[in-house]
């Protein structure tokens, strides 16, 4: 079986085939070697068994020789006591001159270069089989050495004789039947560790693609199976545990996303590891110069003491392993802020920014509601009671004076329609918000279609504008709520930031969830200390102008709120001289029914 390794591609053969034929192979090599040795070992016993009986032979025919003057006598008494009756018995002088041999041929060479001589002349005995140069026979020589004389005997390599050097082969049949039996139970063995790699591979592969195994994995009883069960276990407690963690960790991000206060939390080198939309929008409320990025909060002037605080207590050795905190207020655009920073062990941070002015503007605005309504409401109210009763009164008065108090009269009941108009779209947006219905909005078109209805107000006052936007920018929202943000804004910086000036619509951020857009003129600008007011309803930076002019002073409440139906924020921050910057976030796509 081969299987394609999901790495590289390439098929490779299973660890436990391989793991199966290298101890196979390695276990036939051993047993190899050692029948060779075993072969070797019982092959030169018998040699020697054969060669220690013609040894015996050789020290018989010296002592017949010794008895026996002639030595064909001699030779013929020793054959006559031997069962051998066919041994070739040789006798070589010191010089090697064959002194006798009993295959009767003449005239024999000098044998001192026979290989079983020479071994006798330095061990005293040696033996070889080989094929005679003189009868053309092959034999089994035994020679032995005594006083320089060498007695050699000599049996025909015959069957008889090879029979009586065979090997018992016993021992061979015997490595045979264990190397089968290992092949069995090694082949057991290593089906079993596959089973277990295999359903282990099958684990890893299901939990590498995000398909958790829903089904038990069954490994065998043993130790490996107890381990590989072990692993499953710790894998579902492990993802259970991952599971939990990033529940609390989601509740978490929605408790800081959702929080009204402005949040970030940073690593120890000062990268964002989380934050909310309020945190970058308070930075650029506090801060005198525009900031883009989370990281760069903490390098404002106004956040110096924070930034001091921490270059003090980060890796510093007399810390003790302690968290610490660092609170400043900072009272910054017409709003107050309480910055609060928290130094963890580990020296991660977090940095929490609070608008503490809120809740007493909102005391002030509810305080004030009732009396800015009825205020805004009389004025209309009066100037056309006032212009009807100076016709009623005065029955002789000219029709061109009857015709200007009755203009007077439809102007003010347009301003009080206007005026009645914006309250019910705010109080929509506070109680009914969910009767606004969404689609698809394009804000870079709905900005460009806007652009140019009030195109000749802008050429009039010499006024230039710059858009910076994506180029897609989409938001499931309400058409008109969206209209009415930028038309607002824009009708705002027309009648109040002065002539000869430069609007600037900037799209300067982006994410997953919300565009961050900054909307801003560079016109006469609002004190500082007036800032915070703007989005209340009624409420006018100068009044007597606002009068002539016209308005209802609810544009910028209406922005507001309309800001807030697409779950985003704004802020505004302004200097006299420099105009009037506004920072709001808008969502991608809203659900009416989710949390603000």
């Amino acid at each position: 079986m081969v299987t394609i390794d999901n790495r590289g591609g390439k098929s490779r053969i299973p660890f436990s085939q391989r793991l199966f034929w290298t101890v196979f192979l390695m276990f036939m090599g051993i047993v190899l070697c050692f029948l060779l040795f075993q072969y070797q070992r019982e092959r030169n016993f018998a040699q020697e068994k054969l060669n220690t009986l013609l040894n015996n032979y050789n020290y018989l025919l010296y002592k017949k020789c010794q008895e026996i003057a002639d030595p064909h006598a001699a030779v013929q008494d020793f054959l006559s006591e031997i069962p051998q009756h066919d041994l070739r018995v040789t006798i070589i002088d010191p010089y090697g001159n064959v002194l006798f041999d009993n295959t009767e041929t003449d005239s024999l060479p000098n044998h001192n270069n026979r290989s079983e001589v020479q071994k006798a002349r330095v061990a005293k005995e040696g033996f070889s089989i080989r094929t005679s140069e003189t009868t053309g026979i092959r034999y089994f020589y035994s020679a032995t050495n005594i006083n320089n004389y060498i007695y050699r005997s000599a049996l025909s390599y015959d069957p008889h004789v090879q029979s009586s050097l065979s090997i018992n082969k016993d021992f061979i049949y015997f490595f045979l039947l264990m190397s089968g039996l290992f092949f069995f139970v090694l082949s057991k063995f290593t089906y079993s560790i596959g089973q277990t790699i295999s359903k282990l591979r099958d684990f890893a592969n299901n939990v590498e693609n995000d398909h958790i195994p829903l089904i038990d994995y069954v490994f065998p009883n043993d130790e490996l199976g107890d381990i590989s069960q072990n692993l499953v276990k710790l894998y579902h407690r492990q993802q259970q545990a991952k599971n939990e963690v990033a529940m609390e960790r989601d509740k978490i991000v929605k408790h800081f996303q959702y929080s009204k206060e402005g949040f970030a939390m940073f690593s120890l080198d000062g990268k964002e590891i989380l934050s909310n939309t309020l945190f970058i929008q308070y930075v650029n409320v506090m801060s005198d110069s525009h900031v883009n990025q989370v990281e760069e909060a903490i390098y404002i002037p106004e956040l110096n003491p924070i930034y001091q605080f921490l270059n003090e207590n980060i890796r510093s050795p007399k810390r003790n392993r302690k968290v610490l905190r660092k609170s400043e207020t900072i009272d910054k655009g017409g709003k107050i802020f309480l910055v609060e920073c928290i130094l963890f062990v580990d020296n991660s941070y977090e940095l929490s920014i609070n608008d503490i002015s809120r809740q007493e503007e909102e005391s002030r605005l509810k305080r004030q509601l009732t009396q800015n309504i009825s205020h805004e409401l009389k004025t209309p109210v009066s100037s056309i009671q006032g212009y009807l009763e100076t016709i009623l009164s005065n029955p002789d008065i000219s029709d061109e004076k009857r015709r200007f108090f009755l203009e007077r009269c439809y102007s003010q009941s347009s301003r009080l329609t206007l005026l009645l108009r914006d309250i019910s779209v705010l109080n929509r947006l506070e109680e009914a918000a969910n009767m606004f219905e969404l689609s698809e909005v394009d804000l870079k078109q709905l900005i460009t279609d806007l652009l140019a209805e009030c195109s000749r107000e802008i050429e009039e006052k010499g006024i230039h504008t710059i858009v910076h936007l994506p180029a897609t920018t989409v938001v499931q929202g309400n058409q008109s709520l969206l209209y009415s943000i930028f038309r607002n804004l824009l009708d705002n910086a027309l009648a109040y930031a002065g002539e000869h000036i430069t609007i600037s619509i900037n799209c300067y951020k982006e994410d997953s969830k919300y565009y961050y857009f900054s909307f801003s003129d560079n016109g006469i600008g609002i004190p500082e200390g007036q800032i915070n007011r703007i989005f209340e309803r009624f409420y006018r930076v100068d009044k007597g102008r606002s009068r002539k002019i016209g308005g209802t002073g609810l544009g910028l409440s209406i922005v507001k709120n309309s800001v807030n139906f697409h779950k985003g924020q704004i802020s505004a921050k302004s200097s006299p001289g420099k105009g009037v910057t506004f920072f709001f976030t808008l969502k991608k796509q809203i659900q009416t029914n989710s949390p603000q």
